[in-house]
């Protein structure tokens, strides 16, 4: 469920810079040193600047690399402040409900390219000199793709359930007693019932489709034997944290 932006304008916390090249620092509520995003993967979208997220749809071939990106410039520069995983303690903006259409995508840049003072306070510095489109755009994809508060709460039992049966499984393939192959037929099964999951998370932004722990699961079984350890690791984390 979108929660509304319309308190954003109260902004209290800067995001830390973000950048694509290294550069002086420059400090945001404290010494924060920017630190460089990788865009690595992701098409050149030229000097021009565009007014619309060109990464939004799911289905594109960049918004996989997007949210990934995106998810590593944010928490290593944005989440000092605004929370890990976009989860905001209440000091700053929760950005994980700035609308997923143009007119968020208008209140980014403004606050992006132009920062904002309140009471002649530098809450966020103005980064438009520093920020490749690339960088940027993948950060908005990352903060659009947040899962709502309570989003797995429906399906925390069975997210448990597949763990532990990964984790049986992984354990039996460490210790030599399987391999990967003997289980393709119950992974299979795994990975369409943790697609079906990922379908119905909504996120706070009204995005169509959230980069949640089902959806990163899914990607980690890649069919190697190293994959359900890390499919493992992701469910504990997410199952953790949506606690």
């Amino acid at each position: 469920m979108n929660k509304g932006f319309g308190f954003l304008a109260a902004m209290s916390c800067g995001v830390a810079a973000l950048v694509t090249t290294p550069t002086a620092p420059v400090n945001a509520h404290g010494d924060v040193a920017p630190q460089a995003v990788d865009t690595t993967g992701l098409p050149n979208l030229g000097d021009e600047q565009l007014e619309e997220n060109p990464w939004r749809d799911p289905t594109g071939e960049a918004w996989s690399a997007a949210v990934t990106i995106g998810d590593s410039g944010y928490n290593q520069n944005c989440a000092r402040c605004h929370g890990l995983g976009a989860v905001s303690g209440g000091l700053a903006p929760d950005l994980r409900y700035l609308e997923a259409d143009i007119d968020g995508d208008e209140w980014y840049l403004e606050r992006f390219n132009g920062g904002f003072t309140q009471n002649g306070i530098t809450k966020m510095p103005a980064f438009g000199e520093l920020l490749s489109q690339e960088a940027a755009w993948a950060i908005r994809t990352y903060l659009e793709t947040r899962p709502d508060d309570g989003a797995l709460d429906d399906h925390t039992d069975a997210l448990q359930a597949i763990k532990l049966d990964l984790e049986a499984k992984s354990a039996s393939i460490t210790e030599g007693d399987k391999t990967v192959s003997d289980y393709a037929t119950e992974i299979g099964a795994i990975k369409q019932q943790l697609s079906d999951i990922a379908q119905t998370v909504e996120t706070g932004s009204g995005a169509p489709l959230a980069d949640s722990v089902a959806s990163r699961a899914v990607a980690a079984l890649d069919d190697s034997d190293e994959s359900l350890k890390k499919a493992v690791d992701i469910l504990s984390i997410g199952l953790s944290v949506a606690q």
